[in-house]
């Protein structure tokens, strides 16, 4: 791998996987800074969990699909990682920055099944795909009946086991869906009452070198959204109060609702709601209301307000 640039801002190379979905991520960011005057470059970086496509990514290892990115980024093959935000490891690596966390895809899970049917009219022992111990242990809580299949594979190869009648559906992001315009195959919207999606679902991390001041406050003014940071925040410090992985069944999500202070006036506040998931396949839920400047601190109290009523039992991912 070639040395660390000496980066100017007016050319930036962009690590990314090499997934139709991160693809497209990329590029969304590409076509940002392209169009504040900044050209840019795709670089698609392999990594482990693209090349180990059998085995449960909770065997492989927390951050198999973005540390890669992050060692490509801190060796100056490229000036920019992005990454699905919630791939990220709770812990914060000191050779990167977060320069941005642009505006949020949908944060919800989707159905994709069989006959274009719904949840509730899969019929009991329908078989259903997913390869995330949160979205198991919610739908087995549902109590609909369903047998919950573990599968892996990229988004094409999940719903063509639909299509091929090995399962009868899959749950997926909506997020990425919407940006590989795949929508049209989704069934349904799962209302977060009924599935609370993964922290930081639908949003993107935008990362570069901790010494690349010039381009970090380019990243931030052109696709940094300060409410959409605030939210995910929130919910990975509920995830890392937790000390749970990316793959355990812990599901939270955040959203910068108006409120009123003492005075009556309108203020934005964080409001954060998680639920987790004990062996037994109990949910815990919990929620709570934030400052704006204050929502890992709201995380927190989240979080333990869930490790009081009995998460202390929840297996790592780590």
């Amino acid at each position: 791998m070639s040395a660390v640039r000496s980066n100017s801002t007016n050319r930036l190379h962009i690590g990314t996987r090499g997934s139709a979905l991160a693809l497209a991520q990329a590029e969304f960011v590409a076509d940002r800074l392209s169009a504040a005057g900044t050209e840019t470059e795709i670089v698609i970086i392999r990594t482990p969990g693209d090349a180990d496509r059998e085995r449960p990514i909770s065997e492989i290892g927390v951050g198999v699909f973005t540390n890669a990115l992050r060692d490509a980024l801190a060796t100056g093959t490229v000036d920019v990682a992005v990454h699905s935000f919630k791939d990220l490891p709770t812990g914060p690596d000191p050779r990167t920055s977060l320069a941005a966390v642009p505006e949020r895809e949908d944060p919800r899970d989707a159905l994709i099944a069989r006959d274009g049917l719904t949840l509730g009219e899969l019929p009991p022992g329908a078989r259903i795909g997913t390869g995330s111990p949160r979205r198991a242990a919610q739908l087995r809580a549902l109590g609909l009946g369903l047998e919950v299949v573990g599968i892996r594979g990229n988004v094409d190869t999940r719903i063509r086991k639909v299509h091929d009648g090995e399962v009868d559906a899959v749950v997926l992001a909506a997020a990425g869906q919407r940006r590989t315009g795949n929508f049209g195959q989704v069934t349904e919207l799962l209302d977060p009452l009924q599935m609370l999606s993964a922290p930081a679902q639908g949003a993107l991390a935008v990362e570069c070198r901790c010494e690349d001041v010039d381009v970090e406050y380019l990243l931030r003014s052109t696709l940094d959204d300060s409410r959409v940071r605030a939210a995910v925040t929130a919910e990975r410090a509920l995830l890392a109060t937790l000390e749970a992985g990316c793959q355990a069944p812990v599901g939270a999500l955040a959203e910068v609702v108006e409120d009123l202070d003492e005075q009556g006036k309108v203020v934005e506040r964080v409001s954060l709601r998680g639920v987790a998931a004990t062996p037994d396949d109990e949910l815990l839920r919990a929620s709570g209301l934030g400052e704006l400047a204050g929502v890992e601190a709201l995380g927190r109290e989240v979080a333990a307000e869930l490790l009081d009523r009995g998460a202390v039992s929840l297996p790592s991912a780590n």
